[in-house]
């Protein structure tokens, strides 16, 4: 049975590894999915096949089908069945634009059940050894932050909590929970694996998963917009460090190399987002970008354009590049964005999508918002690849972008963004901006781009503008 259990494992393993390699390109992402799900299916299925052994009872009948466990079998098919009816059904009817938050909701589901293994292990009196516990406790901090930290991550992107929350002396209250949260896991790490003293052990668990919690929710309640995509990053690392050292505490090498992997790939995403916006991580989450305004007074007017003479200074340009931001992704105009594209490709212009690393919500948005449009991978490109080429294009067209393509970032240095690498869209011979009204970014600063001599502004939304470009350009020759 052992041989059988550590293959599918193996499989698992491999088929985790397999899919996130396929998952760094677009080409093969698909193919990656649905890899990484088999890998999946087969440690779910090989749960069931799991012997005593595993487990400190030592027994060697299958823990599901021995006697009063088939009371397990029965919870067990009952939530995957509540569970994967509700994934199957939530990713039918989720829009794209809002995949950040159902990503956000996934990193709790993954925080939440790692804390929620380790307190049914303490629970159960199954402990007894130190470094176990120790692990589990580890996992139940860092499960319980991601938990409530993907919690308030979900609200802010839903619109539900509108702005960021900080409380006086904030940085000062995190350090005192923290040290609290880490006095109490110590304690329980010392008292668990002695019965005598378990019993003491219970109240201080009931308290170290509080503390955890608020220490979750007070964490990520002060960031703003603008830093969402590197927290959802660094939830997702955390998440998948909980999951590691729980599989360490239920002795599962499914969950401790899925955990690992997970863990890795996150922590290495955030530091390139982090890397991207050139802010430190600390800085993040203990200087957070709060959206109340700051920066320099830009100076000067901006200037507005008809979508007639939008589509006019595209149509007879010999190059484009289209920036998209969070507010292409809101209006869902990718699709009529795509349909002008083709437009203008017909008439001899050359067209290029230019994408900032942390474009929208969260890494990757807006490449999978084109993608879904029919946009060829071909066409995408990534802010290092065609930053030089702005220089020499005829328009630029921003469409619902703000903060990555703001010029303060590289002279205004009384500016949360300054010193971030953005898009050089200034750089082109025109700049056209399709804007809602004069509102500033996520970081809470007016954007000098739009009081630029060659940039021009058509209010609207994005989706509408489009199509009246659209409509314009179709009476051109």
């Amino acid at each position: 049975m052992f041989w059988v259990i550590s293959v599918f494992y193996l499989a698992a393993a491999v088929l985790f590894i397999l899919g996130l390699k396929a998952m760094s390109s677009p080409v093969t992402a698909a193919k990656g999915i649905k890899q990484a799900g088999i890998g999946m299916v087969l440690a779910t299925v090989v749960t069931f096949l799991i012997p005593k052994e595993f487990t400190p009872t030592g027994d060697s009948a299958p823990i599901l089908f021995s006697g009063e466990k088939w009371l397990n079998l029965v919870l067990i098919v009952v939530a995957l069945a509540i569970g994967g009816g509700l994934a199957a059904y939530m990713g039918k009817v989720v829009k794209m634009t809002d995949m950040p938050q159902m990503v956000a909701v996934y990193n709790g589901m993954g925080g939440g059940a790692a804390a929620l293994i380790a307190a049914v292990e303490f629970a159960g009196g199954n402990i007894h050894s130190g470094i176990v516990a120790a692990l589990a406790v580890l996992g139940s901090l860092i499960g319980c932050v991601a938990f409530a930290g993907s919690v308030l991550a979900f609200m802010k992107l839903q619109g539900i909590m509108k702005k960021a929350f900080a409380l006086p002396q904030q940085n000062i209250i995190n350090a005192v929970l923290a040290l609290i949260a880490v006095g109490l896991g110590v304690a329980i790490v010392i008292l668990v694996p002695d019965e005598k003293t378990f019993s003491i052990a219970v109240p201080l668990l009931i308290i170290f998963y509080v503390v955890s919690l608020v220490l979750g929710a007070l964490l990520t309640a002060p960031i703003g917009g603008a830093d969402m995509p590197v927290v959802i990053s660094l939830l997702n690392a955390f998440t998948g460090l909980a999951v590691g050292f729980e599989g360490y505490v239920l002795s599962n090498p499914a969950l401790i190399i899925a955990g690992i992997v997970v863990g890795a790939s996150g922590t290495l995403l955030t530091k390139e987002m982090a890397k991207a916006m050139n802010r430190k991580i600390a800085k993040v989450l203990f200087k957070p970008i709060t959206g109340a305004a700051q920066g320099e007074a830009v100076e000067g007017t901006m200037k507005e354009m008809s979508p007639m003479d939008a589509a006019a200074a595209m149509r007879y340009a010999s190059s484009v590049i289209i920036v998209p931001g969070y507010g292409m992704a809101v209006a869902g105009a990718q699709h009529k964005v795509w349909e002008m594209t083709q437009m203008l490709e017909d008439a001899g212009v050359d067209v290029k999508f230019a994408i900032h690393p942390v474009a929208g919500r969260m890494p990757g948005h807006m490449n999978v918002l084109l993608a879904e449009a029919g946009v060829p991978y071909d066409m995408i490109y990534d802010m290092d690849e065609i930053n030089s080429e702005f220089a020499n294009t005829d328009v630029a067209l921003v469409i619902g972008a703000n903060d990555v393509v703001n010029p303060a970032a590289r002279t205004d240095k009384s500016s949360p963004i300054y010193g971030m690498p953005i898009l050089n869209a200034d750089q082109a011979r025109q700049c056209i901006v399709i804007k809602r009204g004069q509102g500033t970014g996520y970081s809470g600063i007016q954007n000098k781009l739009f009081f630029e001599e060659n940039t021009t502004l058509v209010y609207g939304s994005a989706q509408q503008v489009v199509a009246d470009i659209i409509t314009n350009l179709k009476t051109l020759v």
